[in-house]
């Protein structure tokens, strides 16, 4: 992701990695808001079952040029047009409208609050000690979570009518309905751990 205003990336600058202060806001935005935005960018209960620590996906909410272990990334680049960041925890289940609606309007909310997001994390967040993991925010561990999350930090969505109460509500019903069905049906890896009990 990056944003241009007349031909320029304003991404691009001489702050960490080449990013602009306002690449950098943008980024604490997507931080700040990233529980809410998992309801929409990991829509299914099965999408957590990716967001583990450790797996592939990154759980951890930092940024880095260097470590793949981090949430959002910043490639490396050859042009400062190219200067860009990549969140890293949205899955294909996602809706791609909905999802990129969500971090484009977390990472402005970011610029319009100055939101900063500390400093880069370019060591193997997966090797931290438990004592300093436990310090660095962490994506929604559940589908539940992301839902509770997104009814309660929906604010940034509705700026400039982006998103409605209402769309929300919907929303939020909807997937509600998807993981009591699938929290009340047995799984059958349960039949066979307890199917002799």
């Amino acid at each position: 992701m990056s944003l241009s205003k007349n031909g320029v990336n304003l991404f691009s600058g001489d702050k960490y990695a080449g990013l602009s202060e306002q690449a950098l806001y943008y980024i604490g935005g997507v931080i700040k808001h990233a529980k809410a935005i998992n309801a929409l960018a990991n829509p299914t209960t099965n999408s957590y079952k990716r967001l583990v620590p450790g797996y592939e996906a990154p759980v951890m909410l930092a940024y880095s040029a260097r470590n793949r272990s981090a949430s959002i990334r910043i490639p490396v680049v050859t042009s400062p047009k190219a200067r860009r960041i990549e969140v890293r925890f949205p899955d294909p289940a996602a809706n791609p409208y909905l999802c990129f609606a969500a971090l484009l309007m977390a990472g402005l909310d970011g610029i319009k609050n100055k939101i900063h997001p500390g400093e880069a994390m370019d060591k193997n967040l997966y090797d931290l000690p438990p004592e300093e993991a436990k310090e660095i925010p962490q994506v929604a561990g559940s589908l539940e979570e992301a839902l509770n999350a997104l009814d309660a930090d929906r604010e940034f969505l509705t700026a400039g009518g982006v998103f409605t109460n209402d769309a929300i509500d919907a929303y939020i019903a909807l997937r509600i309905e998807e993981n009591d069905r699938v929290r009340m049906t047995p799984h059958p890896v349960e039949f066979e751990l307890y199917y002799s009990v």
